[in-house]
């Protein structure tokens, strides 16, 4: 029997068939899309008054980690920038640093703060923690290099998309435990965050092409957890799986309700509430994943994007620099 499922906004529905879907990945799959997993960056900055700076930090095991930072052109501002630092999507196998850039860049353009994002290892070659450890070390390197970069250190905001997403929840749990460094706030689009892959969201988005299916999502968390019982798995990797939710900065979590996370994301807003923390949650309806990244032209896209904007606009708007 086929499980009913929320349907496509219309007009994403019809921008998405031109676009050649999948159903399953594999490794030799993978070696096939990877070099289409990201665009070349240099034409979104063309006309733009941005300085970009290229860096490398060394994971704890000594591997480097290259960072890249956007900064606005030298004006004559006195005050320290806020800084978002962005982590992409690609279902912890794909990607690098410019994957969905522009969606950080728009917040550049708008509130004059400083862009880093970080090319952390990707799965099946790095597992475990690497990835959520890389993401951790560019944060702490951010922190230690505020003066330098021009930014207000009460003023970091951390960001991802899909993967992303769940690496930024990730690297959040892992600062508010270790004390270090302050985050103001968390903006999650459409987070992956739980490998159990069990929500009815999963189930929906099953046995048929998508742009990101359950098998895919399957084979991504297989990539990075291998054979780990559920027990095993670290609650920096799979967010989801982290009794506490307390003592976290206000978060952001957008997502479409025809997409496998929907679940899932709002379970993690949920949770945050139920703890005392604040959360705002959009769940876009007709949206599938990644749909803002896909088709920013869409008038879905414009809204959920501008939405988050207004969002971020306010917060730092109550977080003003000293």
């Amino acid at each position: 029997m086929t499980t009913a499922r929320p349907a496509l906004d219309p007009e994403l529905q019809a921008l998405l068939a031109d676009m050649p879907l999948m159903s399953q990945l594999s490794q030799e799959a993978l070696a096939q899309v990877r070099p289409f997993s990201s665009m070349p960056v240099e034409p979104l900055l063309e006309g733009r008054a941005i300085d970009r700076r290229e860096v490398t930090v060394s994971a704890p095991d000594g591997t480097p980690i290259p960072l890249s930072v956007f900064s606005p052109t030298k004006t004559d501002r006195t005050s320290a920038a806020p800084c978002v630092y962005w982590m992409h999507g690609g279902g912890m196998v794909m990607g690098d640093r410019f994957s969905q850039i522009d969606i950080p860049l728009e917040w550049l353009d708008e509130f004059g703060a400083v862009v880093v994002s970080v090319d952390y290892r990707l799965a099946p070659e790095a597992t475990g923690t690497a990835l959520v450890d890389d993401c951790y070390q560019g944060l702490l390197w951010i922190a230690e290099h505020s003066a330098e970069l021009g930014i207000d250190p009460a003023r970091i905001i951390v960001a991802g998309a899909s993967a992303g997403g769940g690496l930024a929840a990730g690297v959040t749990l892992m600062a508010r435990d270790l004390g270090t460094p302050t985050i103001t706030a968390q903006v999650l689009i459409g987070p992956m965050l739980d490998h159990r892959n069990t929500s009815a969201s999963s189930r929906q988005f099953s046995g048929g092409p998508g742009v990101w299916t359950r098998e895919m999502n399957e084979f991504g968390w297989r990539c990075l957890l291998g054979d780990l019982a559920d027990d095993e798995v670290p609650v920096y990797v799979s967010p989801a799986l982290a009794d506490d939710l307390s003592g976290l900065p206000t978060t952001y979590i957008d997502t479409g309700s025809a997409e496998v996370f929907r679940d899932e994301d709002t379970d993690y807003a949920t949770r945050i509430w139920a703890a005392g923390g604040q959360a705002e949650l959009h769940v876009w309806a007709g949206g599938f994943h990644g749909f803002d990244a896909l088709y920013p032209q869409a008038l879905i896209s414009a809204t959920a994007r501008r939405t988050r904007t207004d969002w971020l606009a306010r917060v730092l708007h109550t977080n003003p620099t000293a």
